[in-house]
């Protein structure tokens, strides 16, 4: 016998508003956490602005290089939260199966940051053979070889705050985050220009300002998770040391998709970045400002795509068709809407959000000013697609279904955005313009597959009664 929902009532108004004040309570500090994370590269970024265009672009190399294999790891870590929601779905008080899968958690982020660091540490070589310049090849190796270490604390990180995620109690990680990011700040200011009485280290200053961040990160959500009485309960550091080789293996099986599908989304911007490079030092100064911009923006629905996997994993859990239909379709609707409204204020207002990075009335600067105006005008088209991708990812995760919509993702963004981008930009010469078309359609394509994904999903769902 099957049934989407044994003795389910028609969901009503009322339900419906439930479900969106449900859905906000658990995403607003999530989109205020990840506004808090992003703010310690944008700070990193803004702040070698204002040091010079050559610092600001060898900044962004470093960072967008660093990025990609971070987001790959996130991905597998972020595996912990459909896992732990799921299994509270099924029973509230599943303290052993959500204290295994948080531990197998922390495992996982060791295993992956080691090959990681191992890449990293040869960043200058690796940013010649892209072709890139070699001064700021050099100053980018510099900013990498103290950056590269907030790789580990930051997995150990969002492993707890899936775990916190998944009770739906993510406030305390917001004040973490947030009291982080204003250290970062002050980190920034003094360690890049030398203030109190330290010396001035430039892009290696906001390196290990980032770095130095991310361990008071983890460790300030170690302290929560071991003092917080209804999170002490699960005794998430309790035989760290031992295996639950299933476990992880499960975890990776469905973390690797959610990897893949990141990492296809990031590389594409971060391959942007260096095609940027090749064309000349203004198109990747004015592409660093606007994807900057945009990706403040994205965390917005980034945040509700993961309340969204926690919301839908637990309905999915409790086998209740109706309430993985409501979860799904409240958050689209938050996050596609919100999105609009801030491609609005792209295209109204470009100049006020570049005044944030760099000086308009310098004379040095109007040529980047210029372009990046252009650029954000482009980025506004994209921002609803961005959008809905980025929540339907989540809806999908709450399914546990990652396998197919990373063949999406490969598809829309290797094999439709950056060739068509590379296209435009070289051979028929639109340049940097050419490339935010590319990465235009690459969203919009993987958008509407993962739509289409959720869409049949949602016909044939059906629970064993």
């Amino acid at each position: 016998m099957t049934a989407l929902a044994t003795g389910a009532r028609a969901p009503t108004v009322n339900s419906w508003l439930s479900e969106a004040r449900a859905t906000l309570a658990l995403a607003w500090p999530m989109v205020l956490t990840n506004l808090a994370q992003t703010a310690m590269t944008v700070t990193d970024v803004m702040m070698l602005g204002r040091l010079s265009p050559e610092a600001l672009a060898a900044g962004t190399l470093g960072h967008n290089l660093y990025f990609l294999p971070l987001i790959f790891g996130l991905g597998l870590t972020l595996a912990a939260s459909p896992m732990m929601a799921s299994s509270l779905g099924k029973r509230l008080h599943s303290v052993r199966e959500v204290r295994r899968t948080a531990r197998q958690g922390l495992w996982l982020a060791v295993a992956v940051t080691l090959p990681i660091w191992a890449v990293l540490w040869h960043t200058e070589a690796i940013l010649l053979a892209m072709g890139q310049d070699p001064d700021v090849s050099a100053t980018a190796a510099a900013y990498m070889r103290a950056l590269q270490w907030a790789a580990l604390p930051f997995y150990g990180y969002i492993v707890l705050r899936s775990f916190m995620a998944a009770l739906e109690r993510p406030g305390w990680a917001l004040v973490v985050t947030f009291v982080c990011v204003a250290f970062n700040v002050l980190a920034n200011w003094t360690l890049i220009f030398g203030n109190f009485g330290f010396p001035a280290l430039g892009a290696v200053g906001a390196g290990f300002a980032t770095t130095t961040s991310s361990v008071l990160m983890f460790l300030g959500l170690v302290v929560v998770v071991s003092l917080d009485r209804q999170f002490r309960r699960f005794h998430l550091f309790g035989r760290l040391w031992r295996p639950d080789w299933p476990r992880f293996m499960g975890m990776l099986r469905l973390g690797l998709p959610i990897a893949a599908i990141l990492t296809f989304e990031v590389s594409i911007f971060n391959a942007a970045a260096f095609l940027m490079g090749l064309i000349d030092t203004v198109s990747l100064a004015a592409y660093a400002i606007a994807v900057q911009i945009a990706s403040v923006s994205f965390m917005v629905p980034m945040g509700l795509g993961q309340a969204v996997t926690v919301r839908v994993g637990r309905a999915y859990g409790a086998q209740d068709a109706d309430a993985v239909t409501r979860a799904g379709w409240t958050a689209f609707i938050m996050g596609v809407s919100f999105m609009a409204f801030m491609a609005l204020i792209m295209l109204l207002a470009p100049r006020l959000l570049i005044a944030g990075f760099l000086d308009l009335q310098a004379p040095e600067n109007q040529a980047v000013i210029a372009t990046a105006a252009t650029f954000l005008a482009l980025a506004a088209l994209f921002q609803v697609f961005d959008g809905a991708q980025a929540v339907t990812s989540g809806m999908l995760r709450g399914l546990h279904d990652t396998t197919v919509p990373m063949i999406y993702g490969a598809l829309g963004y290797w094999g439709i955005g950056l060739p068509l981008g590379t296209v435009l930009a070289f051979p028929l010469g639109f340049g940097g313009i050419g490339i935010w078309f590319g990465l235009c359609a690459g969203l919009a394509s993987v958008a509407v597959l993962l739509l289409s994904r959720w869409l049949r999903r949602g016909k044939r769902m059906s629970f064993a009664a």
